[in-house]
Parts: structure tokens; sequence; C-alpha cells
């Protein structure tokens, strides 16, 4: 059997938090730290209480020696401490997005692979088996794609300052788009080439635009937007859109709507964001005569699909199994550079009130 590999967790926020407990219950890692910079200020859960405690990333580090590194902090720290930790020899799971800057991200991919280090990106819908089903309908319905996504979150209690500090470092259409910008990618199987944003600031204690809208047009004649707002002000109305459209019909996914809980918006409960309660397979065939449709819609019930923490704890099976197995992770690599390309391209379009070329 492999020894364990000892991982170092850096952040301990949302997902900070749930990919933690994914090391302390899977058998194949071992926490050898956990570092956030307010670690002492702020409380512990009972599962992680005992393991060494650090505030300085370069002293947890030097510290730990540890085999792999978690990255869950705030976005413009993901960058400088992946680098940091491939080059003091460690493997890499990051949370999304992989950098702020596209320059950047190409950084952090190119250590990595000059390092042999694996690099795997916190791209939950990945292994989402709802996800994974609603892409493969989607590359049923022919081409030019229309897609249509959206996650706006409605900011209040818990959420408040996770969202306010969040925009400190990325507009909400950068730091979720690269999600949804994923799926449009792996839909279309095309090349993006073509990028509009438009953005406005309605939360006055908020940094940046805390709005946003996004278009992109492939090479292949696909289509596709992406919306995203937080704020207390958001309107909870049609805030989760999953819509994927084809000459051939529609794919979409139903989302599973809950009553509040904690004082927490479903709009900004995390666990909402992945989940589905059944996916439509709308057939666009019509019949020679009256134009009736030839078949009826299909539902796919999605029962018993993983919760956000479930997920979290399969993000962290496949990382050891690629260290492990030796996986090459090269496709996902570019991947995570090319969706930050797009969202970026988005908010250059909203700063500077024009169309992006993508080269």
């Amino acid at each position: 059997m492999a020894d364990k590999v000892r991982v170092l967790v850096v952040g301990l926020g949302n997902m900070g938090k749930s990919h933690a407990s994914a090391y302390h219950r899977n058998p194949g890692f071992e926490i050898v730290g956990i570092m956030s910079r307010t670690i002492k200020s702020k409380p512990v859960p009972d599962e992680l209480k005992g393991y060494p405690l650090f505030e300085d990333f370069d002293t947890a580090l030097a510290a730990t020696k540890p085999d792999a590194v978690s990255i869950n902090s705030w976005p413009n720290t993901h960058a400088e401490y992946a680098i940091k930790a491939m080059n003091a020899g460690a493997h890499v799971f990051m949370e999304k997005p992989i950098a702020t800057t596209v320059e950047d991200a190409e950084k952090v991919v190119a250590t990595a692979r000059a390092k042999n280090r694996k690099l795997v990106l916190g791209y939950i819908l990945r292994v989402h088996p709802s996800w994974i089903k609603f892409i493969e309908l989607g590359q049923t319905l022919g081409k030019p794609l229309v897609m249509r996504l959206n996650l706006n979150q409605q900011s209040g209690g818990p959420t408040y300052d996770w969202h306010k500090n969040l925009i400190d470092s990325l507009i909400p259409i950068v730091d979720c788009g690269v999600h949804y910008v994923d799926v449009m990618c792996q839909l279309t199987g095309a090349k993006p080439v073509r990028v509009h944003g438009i953005g406005a600031h309605l939360w006055a204690e908020a940094d940046k635009a805390n709005y946003g809208h996004l278009h992109v047009t492939f090479d292949d004649g696909s289509v596709g937007w992406y919306e995203a707002g937080w704020g207390p002000m958001m309107s909870e109305v049609a805030y989760f859109v999953k819509d994927v459209v084809g000459p051939k019909g529609a794919v979409s996914i139903v989302p599973n709507p809950k009553a509040h809980k904690d004082g927490v918006s479903d709009s900004s409960d995390i666990d909402q964001h992945t989940k589905t309660d059944a996916i439509q397979y709308h057939h666009a065939e019509v019949a020679p005569g009256d134009k009736s449709f030839v078949r009826k819609d299909e539902i796919f019930t999605m029962t018993d699909e993983p919760g956000h923490q479930d997920l979290c704890d399969r993000e962290q099976d496949f990382f050891l199994r690629a260290i492990n197995e030796d996986i090459d992770l090269s496709d996902s690599m570019d991947a995570a550079v090319n969706s930050l390309r797009i969202v970026l391209a988005a908010e250059q379009s909203i700063n500077e009130k024009r169309v992006v070329e993508l080269a």
C-alpha cells in the first residue's frame, strides 16, 4: 500500500473546511498542517482540532514539508502559493480560479509541467454526475448551440461578508464564471473567438461591480451567456438557469428549491449551486402534417445525487489517484487557463466598453 500523502491545507473558509474534512476522513491522506491568516482568531471545526496551525504560508510550507498542498485561500493568492508549493516539491490541489491573470495562470501550469507536479483544479462540476449527464445530452443537440447559464446569489447573514470579500479579488462573473464557461467549452468542443461583457456596481460596500453578464461566441457558430450577481439586493427570481439549445432540441437542469436555512438565501446556499432535481430533454422533431412534436420530453430524475461535501470528497479522491497513478492532467490544466482567459476578457470588455477578440 502506498504511503499516505502528507497534505498542507491552506484556507479554512467554506471550501477549505470541506476539503480539509475530505482529507481528514480519507485514509490516503495525512493532514500535516492547516494555514490561514486568521486561523487563531476564528474557531476551528471540531474534527480538525489537533492539527498544527499556521498563519503564514512560507512558515507552514517550510515546517511541514508536505507532499501536497491544498490551496483554498482568496483568489489573489492562488498563483503565488501554487508556484511556491510546486517549487518545494509538492503536488497542488487548487480551488478555482487558477489565478487572477492569464499570465499568472500560464506560469502556474508551466511550473507544474517543469517540476512534474500534479495540479488539480477545483472544477467541482467535472465530478458531478448530473452535470456530466447534462453535458453528454447537450452534445447530442447538433450545432450550433445556444447556452444560457446563470448563478445569482442574494447575500445575507453569513454570506454577506464572504461575497463582499470575494469581490476584493474578482468580480462574480470571473470567480464563478470559470465553472460555467468551462461547461460551455465542453458542450461545444469549439474555440472561443469573441467575448462581450456588461456590468453594474449596485453594492456600495463592495469594491467592484457586483453584477455582470458575459457573452461568448465560438468558431462553430455556438453562442453562450453567463450571468452572475452577488449582494443583498439581488433577486431570487430566475437565479438558477442552466439551459442548452441546439437544432435538435434543448436540455435543461431543473433546480431543487427549498426553504431558507440559517438566514442563508436559496441562491447563496452552497449546496444549491450544484443540486438538481431533474434534467429535461426536449426533442425538436415535429410531424410533417400538423407539426406536432413527435416525441414527448424526457425527464431524467437525478436521485441520490451527491451533496456539496460528497463532491469535495470526490475531488480529493481524484487528486489522490492523480498522484498515485500518475494521471496526465494536461487537458484539465489547459482548460482552466482557457476558461479564465474568457472570463477575464469579459471583465476587460466591461472596463473598456468594447467587444474583445480572442487571439
